[in-house]
């Protein structure tokens, strides 16, 4: 969400607002103020919930072309504050979602007035820490070129399947499996399968 990058998931079809099509814009300079913005609404709301909330997802990374929608990262204590996080979101029209993942919940805000959509996922410490999220980010916060090369990728994507979210995010996989597997490397960590069959 590695799932892939946050925003990124295998989203289940399901309750929740509609996502769209695919849509793939330019970087906007103005999403990290608008992300600060966002993170001070929610810390408002649910700061004594929240452990520590970042911005993750293509959103986060100048330059970068993405989809409009400003991915978080949010550690809690445990995923059953998650019911008392979304209620306290309500009023910000923040809804659960359905993912396949069971180590998040994920808590979506997209509005028809809107032109930036939030995604919200909540996660424990121990996999904040290690997030796949957090990692993809940070490598591509250190190469332009990877960050060229995933615009490209997402752009040709975008037209490829614009009509089909699992379709963009399946063929985006093996793309996102090797940045993973080189933030991983340079970690000293070992590889990971993302998606396992």
């Amino acid at each position: 969400m590695l799932s892939l990058p946050a925003g990124e998931d295998r989203l289940q079809h399901g309750e929740g607002p509609s996502l769209g099509p695919v849509e793939i814009v330019r970087y906007d300079p103005r999403w990290p103020e608008i992300y600060r913005a966002e993170r001070e609404a929610i810390l408002a709301r649910c700061g004594s919930l929240i452990l520590e909330i970042e911005h993750v997802g293509s959103t986060a990374i100048p330059g970068c072309a993405a989809k409009p929608v400003i991915d978080m990262m949010a550690a809690v204590r445990s995923l059953e504050d998650g019911s008392l996080i979304a209620a306290r979101l309500r009023d910000r029209d923040y809804r659960e979602h359905g993912t396949d993942m069971d180590d998040r919940l994920l808590l979506l805000r997209h509005s028809g007035s809107e032109a930036t959509g939030f995604h919200l996922h909540l996660v424990d410490p121990g996999r904040f820490t290690a997030s796949h999220e957090r990692l993809m980010r940070d490598h591509l916060l250190s190469d332009a070129a990877a960050v060229r090369a995933y615009g490209a990728l997402k752009r040709r994507l975008a037209r490829t399947h614009r009509e089909d979210r699992e379709a963009y995010t399946r063929a985006k996989t093996a793309f996102i499996q090797q940045l993973i597997d080189q933030a991983r490397a340079e970690r000293g960590m070992p590889p990971i399968e993302l998606w396992p069959e």
